[in-house]
């Protein structure tokens, strides 16, 4: 993959709550929004980091350190 991805600031706290292991209708009460906003943000995070699943959105994003692993204080940007 080329160049820097950039995550919008909802599509990382999307992945690091499924990170986490919430659902997508837990995440979505985290953050006040629907079960499908929350699919709409995991679906654009797949276009940036090339993927297509949440569990893989989730592993690339770990590996390019975009979000930290559950119980970690990894950093994030």
């Amino acid at each position: 993959m080329e160049g820097k991805v950039r995550l919008t600031a909802r599509e990382t706290d999307v992945l690091q709550l499924l990170a986490r292991g919430c659902t997508y209708s837990q995440v979505g009460t985290e953050l006040g929004v629907s079960r499908h906003t929350v699919a709409s943000h995991i679906k654009s995070a797949y276009l940036k980091l090339d993927v297509h699943s949440a569990a893989a959105a989730v592993m690339r994003a770990i590996e390019l350190r975009l979000i930290g692993v559950a119980g970690s204080r990894g950093r994030r940007r």
